[in-house]
């Protein structure tokens, strides 16, 4: 998309009705092309009201992001991030974005949020559906100087910092399931994408990418409820309204995603264990692991210390470092 695809959400982003000589006057264009770019912002689903003979104007009002805003924030978390922070108006993914780029040097981490995401991924290559202004979407590239011990189990401990810190913003039911779910009272709120690059005995570098609800559209949420679907939230369901501006959250949760992986490259999971236990959204549940055709139930026993989840199955203790996992009503 081009500058004035930008230039003009920008205009909008206050929710208030604009005539489309005003804007084409602030635009420099005609009103002509005015209506181009609103048919073709709209093509990417961000929901431009267009009023017969008045104007046009999004829904309700969308704080977009802003990087110096943002970096101010996790400045004050302690991650100063100038010049290693982009905000991209939109991209295929961020994950994507980071990835295909020279991995940074250790101790130079990049960030990158985008305000729309073509090709959002989730786990297993599903798809993260993430509505213009309706939540954040954001990737951290890091490098560790030597491979940390249990790597396998970063994702885990990365889960465990945003937890963390959506506890500090009084999300007090905030939890994780394994792998790399954000949940609140049993329902989606988040998740995590992981993108390793390793040596054996030598330095390696990850993309963790953070898709989170913050205001999930009505729309959406009824696409998202298909049978047998994870049900889905969103914090301004969950904090009562009270959800911090859209920037202080962005700066925050990039600050606590860059912690964690700190405090991984010091300390490995070792130093996550006890936590995740505490912030465990299975563990003493009945659940179902699916790999492929295989569909196996027990009793969730928590994580090992490479990652692996465990779970009771009759007499035994089975570890699984992949699935689908989905809880079961305990047997009567």
């Amino acid at each position: 998309m081009s500058g004035r695809h930008e230039a003009l959400l920008v205009l909008l982003a206050d929710g208030v009705l604009h005539s489309g000589a005003d804007l084409a006057a602030r635009l420099g264009v005609s009103r002509a092309a005015v209506w181009k770019l609103v048919r073709e912002l709209r093509a990417r689903d961000v929901p431009v009201e267009s009023v017969p003979r008045t104007g046009y104007r999004l829904p309700s009002p969308v704080e977009l992001l802003d990087a110096s805003r943002i970096e101010r924030v996790a400045t004050a978390c302690g991650w100063p991030l100038a010049g290693r922070l982009e905000v991209l108006f939109e991209t295929d993914s961020t994950n994507t974005h980071l990835y295909s780029l020279p991995t940074p040097p250790a101790g130079s981490p990049r960030v990158a949020f985008a305000e729309l995401q073509r090709a959002g991924r989730g786990r297993r290559g599903r798809a993260w559906h993430a509505p213009f202004g309706s939540g954040l979407t954001f990737s951290v590239a890091w490098t560790f100087a030597e491979t940390p011990p249990g790597l396998p189990a970063l994702g885990l401990a990365i889960g465990v910092g945003v937890v963390e810190a959506l506890r500090r913003l009084d999300l007090a039911d905030a939890r994780v399931k394994w792998p790399n779910d954000i949940v609140w009272r049993g329902r989606k709120l988040g998740g995590l994408l992981l993108q390793v690059r390793s040596e054996a005995g030598g330095p390696a570098s990850v993309v963790a990418g953070l898709g989170l609800n913050v205001v999930l559209p009505a729309p959406t949420r009824v696409a998202l409820a298909v049978p047998g679907a994870q049900p889905v939230a969103d914090l301004h369901e969950a904090l009562a309204g009270r959800v911090p501006s859209r920037n202080e959250l962005a700066g925050t949760l990039a600050a606590a995603l860059l912690g964690a992986l700190d405090e991984f490259a010091h300390a490995g999971f070792a130093a996550f264990a006890a936590r995740w236990a505490r912030l465990d959204a299975l563990v003493g549940a009945r659940v179902s692991v699916l790999q492929g055709a295989e569909e196996v139930e027990g009793e969730a026993c928590g994580a090992d210390a490479d990652g692996a989840l465990l779970v009771r199955v009759g007499e035994r203790l089975e570890r699984y470092y992949s699935g689908d996992v989905s809880l079961r009503a305990a047997p009567p």
